[in-house]
């Protein structure tokens, strides 16, 4: 199982190849280490990596993904970047935003149920569709006062990452009256 740190400005992928005991081999992007890590503490690891002696402290952050890392010489901020938090991140991209006109899934999924047709006229926070994606729902709702112009999915569709799902269009003076 692979995962992604993120630790400032830099995000690496980790993976975790073998484990025995206290020896273990991940991968860090195309880097293999043979490590021997040992907790001495609760948050403390001795890391013997080619001769070398490192000592880390993990401290958890503001959630459970997040950490501050203590060695001997330098704190870092680091942020574990696992499926859920890349599909909390990217659930964000599916939402309409202000001025656009169109509802893409954010990352492959099951459509759950669209409580809206085309040709209605819908208000801001109004739910336009259900989507599951890795066992969990999202609601994308509107962000302002729109009409359903056209609706490209059905229920128990899936649909792909970034797959127009919805086409909104604004409501001009003359529609509105």
């Amino acid at each position: 199982m692979g995962y992604e740190i993120s630790i400032g400005h830099r995000t690496a992928k980790i993976e975790l190849l073998n484990r025995v005991g206290h020896k273990a081999l991940i991968k860090v992007d195309d880097h293999k280490y043979d490590l021997d890590i040992v907790e001495v503490e609760n948050g403390v690891y001795s890391i013997l990596y080619n001769g070398h002696s490192y000592n880390v402290e993990l401290i958890r952050g503001e959630s459970s993904k997040k950490f501050i890392v203590n060695t001997f010489a330098k704190t870092f901020h680091a942020e574990v970047i696992d499926a859920e938090s890349k599909y909390i991140s990217n659930r964000n991209q599916g939402i309409e935003v202000e001025g656009s006109n169109q509802i893409a899934s954010p990352m492959p999924g099951k459509i759950v149920k669209i409580p809206v047709k085309a040709g209605d006229m819908v208000t801001a926070g109004q739910t336009l569709i259900v989507v599951e994606a890795m066992k969990m729902q999202s609601e994308f709702k509107a962000t302002g006062d729109k009409i359903v112009h056209a609706i490209l999915v059905k229920e128990g569709d899936t649909v792909d990452s970034h797959q127009v799902m919805i086409k909104l269009e604004n409501i001009d003076s003359e529609t509105a009256k």
